[in-house]
């Protein structure tokens, strides 16, 4: 069982077609799982005002569309919309989107060094294998703290 107070944390930057796209996504351990809470700001505007959101399975930030991030986080081969991975979108407000939520598809110290990905567009929660999310818009590395 993990020390209740392990956290980790992503520090998101957004590609180069979205400079100003930045935030924090944390990661604590609870009783009942992770708790993911994500702040984020300057998200493009939008149709829907919603944004894919996932953890990807490899940890490599670097290059145009962010090609080293892999595939969605999912250790147990499992079918798009239940990825490890596969967060609830983030709803922006004027660019602003903060959002918490609490599961038990993984625990913080199994997501350290993997990925945390921004879409541009919002999940559709049934596509295979990535839910027609769009393009990768921004990315953070997460790391303990």
């Amino acid at each position: 069982m993990e020390d209740k107070n392990f956290s980790a944390i992503a520090r998101v930057e957004g590609g180069e077609a979205y400079p100003g796209l930045r935030g924090t996504v944390r990661f604590f351990s609870r009783c009942a799982g992770t708790l993911v809470v994500a702040d984020i700001a300057g998200l493009p505007p939008a149709d829907t005002g919603f944004f894919a959101f996932h953890i990807h399975g490899s940890g490599d930030c670097r290059g145009a569309g962010f090609p080293g991030t892999g595939g969605h986080y999912d250790p147990a081969a499992a079918e798009h919309p239940r990825h490890a991975g596969d967060l609830p979108p983030l709803l922006s407000d004027h660019g602003r989107a903060y959002c918490q939520v609490l599961t038990g598809r993984f625990r913080v110290s199994d997501v350290i060094g993997k990925t945390v990905v921004i879409h541009a567009a919002p999940d559709d929660f049934k596509t295979q294998p990535s839910g027609n999310a769009g393009e990768k818009i921004a990315c953070g590395v997460i790391r303990r703290v």
